[in-house]
């Protein structure tokens, strides 16, 4: 896994590690309902059913911290940790668009990059594709090219075994997965919680490549054997909207309702919450759990994706 140096990784790494605590330790850590200390601000109040916020090492905010829930795109996260830990030296390799993943994405109603048959693209520009407009078709590819075995099927199925190996070396007691993309099984076995999914984002930031990819609102990458340009915006609104916000992916199925796992920076501080079932506007409140870490007020003016743009 590449990793981003200096002091940043080392914080990035020890919230991982804190975040990692047992349930019972989280769990005491968090402010009670109604309580908070002299002169502190209340804890936010919000819509989400289940929702997290932990700043550096410390928990601040939980909300049914350790309730499993349906995630929807927000699996995407560790679709691209197993290609950026267990692939790192193959970003550059390039990946040739198969019919099958539009396919994927016509049946399932899915998110897409809208990537075109027999273009090839890098594995780096495939996690854009990712991670930007949240592409199942890119999701895929990833999972096919990296899994093993003789057919999609079972290389697919292969990369879900590493996606859930992966959640096992990191200790996500409340974390399982059923596809590469969070378009669940019949069986709905595709489930996180708000605490695990913020240790996933801490372990995720820690890599250079993904956290370049994230903190893009933008990016246009072109086809390595056409001339073809690909044009994808970051589905992730509170990117641009609340300063500091440094990534990282929005989800949002029927099942699932909309999901937003986010993270901001501002001096020392990095900041990296959760959000599962939303009830109203996610990224508002993101934006209260936010003021409260940073002992604020924000008036925010949601960013406008432009028109036509994939919204997850």
């Amino acid at each position: 896994m590449q990793r981003c140096g200096g002091i940043a990784v080392q914080r990035l790494r020890r919230l991982a590690v804190a975040l990692t605590a047992s349930t019972a330790a989280v769990t005491a850590a968090l402010p009670a309902a109604g309580a908070q200390a002299a002169g502190e601000p209340p804890p936010p109040t919000v819509g989400a059913k289940g929702a997290y916020l932990a700043d550096g090492d410390q928990p601040l905010f939980g909300k049914a911290a350790d309730v499993r829930r349906p995630m929807a795109s927000t699996t995407k996260v560790m679709t691209a940790v197993v290609v950026v830990d267990e692939h790192a030296t193959d970003l550059d390799r390039e990946v040739t668009v198969k019919q099958v993943y539009r396919d994927w994405v016509r049946d399932q109603q899915a998110s897409t990059a809208d990537l075109r048959t027999g273009d090839r693209l890098t594995v780096r520009q495939l996690l854009y594709a990712l991670m930007l407009p949240s592409g199942c078709d890119a999701a895929y590819a990833l999972a096919d090219t990296f899994g093993s075995g003789a057919t999609e099927k079972e290389r697919t199925e292969s990369f879900v075994a590493d996606m859930n190996k992966k959640a096992q070396e990191l200790g996500l007691a409340d974390t399982h997965y059923d596809s590469f993309d969070g378009n669940s099984g019949p069986a709905g076995k595709n489930w996180t919680s708000p605490h695990d999914l913020a240790v996933l984002a801490a372990h995720a930031l820690s890599s250079d490549t993904f956290a370049t990819v994230v903190r893009a609102m933008s990016t246009r990458q072109r086809a390595q054997n056409v001339n073809r340009l690909y044009t994808w915006y970051n589905t992730n609104k509170l990117l641009g909207s609340y300063d500091g916000v440094i990534g990282i992916k929005t989800g949002s199925t029927r099942a699932a309702g909309p999901c937003l796992v986010f993270a901001a920076r501002r001096g020392e501080h990095t900041v990296i919450g959760a959000i599962l079932a939303a009830q109203g506007d996610r990224y508002r409140d993101a934006a209260k759990m936010l003021d409260y870490a940073f002992h604020t007020t924000t008036r925010m003016t949601l960013r406008h994706l432009p028109a036509g743009a994939h919204e997850d």
